[in-house]
């Protein structure tokens, strides 16, 4: 019998507000946060409109006697340690961080039965830090850029602790630091499903009673250059024009939609159900059933053959929301809402619905989304913490927020504009697909 795995703890940072509740509260207004990018220069990008997580700095919301570790933390790691700090403020714990120098003080769990297991993306370095090394690695004959100098001279003059600040598990690294997990820890590094394929990881590991408690989750931002860069190149985003509103350009599942980038970091505390019922916590939701897959497609298959509504994308997500489905001993008339990855990109969109009608079929139309891209962005390896945060909140108030959209949506599915709204909520199902073609899904089961 393996145990049951409950969520306890929500913590986000996104471009709708610091901390879970300021999420809820705009979502439920039907705001968005996506608007002009004001970090960098976006002119030379097709997209100038992003979701900025505004005001948020890690140093603000770590021990004191930890501030000087920001110094060496990307802006992805910011994410994950401030979003891992409001969980566990929600969830009532006692970590390592609240102890300061008591090393004789009692956490609420032991270190060795605290788990992490954080979704990651492609992290990247931050522009005046890389270029100014790479400024120093020139041919004096000609003044351009030089492969040798750069391994012989620019190298040297990049900052000391430079590789530890990008390396894509120091998210989880800082996090386990911090609160002192000692338990199984884990790194997942496949782009938008990362967050989703991390709860599932840390899912099994309490089922297994390796771990009573995991921080769990992933974090993200895409506003660089060079993550702006990927996304253009992916199409992935596109000409926003002089649009100030990046709710009016990203419509999911609408033909004219173009993807617009954000930056999150969602990491929930999971808990197994004894023990969190053990110590009164409350309890959001129930994780029923979790399954990932996996579509490999060689280098000469097209777009639409890929990710077309059509494609193998629509197969391969549909089978992991079978066997998500399979693994909560439920059937597709059992779910009542759905909270997808709703990209706003068309190519994605196309493969999603493809997936969610060759498991609903006609039901789908009557099945409401939450769509969460319109309101912050497309956030990679942050969305699926958010997205599960979400539907988790959705479960324990029994409640759908307001969902955003301001163009056409596909008449096959219940993606219009609409008001927050109470309902009957047992069973909720949030998946997401990725570039590199990795799915994952998971069901979450209401407590109440």
């Amino acid at each position: 019998m393996r145990r049951r795995v409950v969520i306890t703890g929500l913590g986000t940072v996104s471009a709708l507000g610091v901390g879970f509740g300021p999420m809820w509260e705009a979502l439920c207004a039907g705001k968005s946060g996506l608007g002009p990018i004001t970090r960098f220069d976006p002119s030379g990008f097709l997209c100038k409109l992003g979701g900025e997580a505004k005001e948020f700095s890690a140093k603000d919301h770590v021990p004191k006697h930890y501030r000087k570790a920001v110094k060496v933390m990307a802006r992805d790691t910011e994410l994950a340690v401030g979003a891992a700090k409001f969980a566990v403020e929600d969830a009532g714990l006692i970590t390592r961080a609240a102890l300061g120098d008591d090393a004789t003080g009692a956490t609420t769990y032991p270190a060795e039965r605290t788990g992490c297991h954080i979704g990651a993306g492609l992290i990247a370095a931050e522009t005046d830090e890389l270029t100014s090394a790479l400024a120093t690695a020139v041919n004096p004959d000609t003044g351009e850029f030089d492969i040798k100098a750069w391994g012989g001279v620019g190298l040297s003059n990049l900052q000391p602790l430079w590789m530890l600040k990008y390396l894509p598990n120091m998210l989880a690294c800082h996090v386990t630091i911090i609160h002192g997990a000692e338990g199984p820890s884990n790194t997942i590094t496949c782009t938008d499903a990362s967050g989703i394929l991390s709860i599932g990881e840390s899912t099994r590991v309490i089922e297994r009673d390796a771990a009573d408690l995991c921080f769990s989750g992933g974090a993200e931002s895409k506003l660089n250059l060079v993550g702006m860069l990927r996304l253009q190149f992916a199409g992935r985003i596109g000409d926003t024009g002089a649009q100030t509103d990046g709710s009016k350009s990203v419509l999911p599942y609408d033909a004219s939609s173009v993807g617009v980038p954000g930056e999150a970091g969602g990491i929930l505390t999971l808990e197994a159900e004894t023990t969190a019922k053990a110590r009164g916590v409350r309890q959001y939701a129930e994780i029923a059933g979790f399954a990932a897959t996996h579509c490999g497609w060689p280098p000469y298959m097209t777009d639409t053959e890929r990710v077309g509504a059509r494609g193998v994308l629509n197969r391969s997500l549909g089978y992991a929301i079978w066997r998500a489905l399979n693994d909560a001993g439920l059937t597709p008339d059992d779910i009542d809402a759905i909270v997808p990855q709703a990209a706003g990109s068309p190519l994605e969109d196309g493969g999603e619905i493809g997936a969610l009608r060759n498991v609903f079929g006609d039901r789908i139309k009557k099945i409401p989304l939450v769509t969460l891209t319109p309101n912050v962005g497309t956030c990679a390896a942050g969305s699926g913490g958010l997205m599960v945060a979400v539907a988790a909140k959705c479960l324990a108030e029994q409640k759908l927020p307001a969902r955003i959209h301001a163009g056409r949506h596909d008449a096959m599915l219940m993606a219009g504009a609409c008001a927050t709204k109470r309902a009957t909520l047992n069973h909720v199902l949030v998946c997401s697909s990725s570039l590199g073609g990795q799915n994952a899904a998971v069901i979450l089961k209401s407590i109440i």
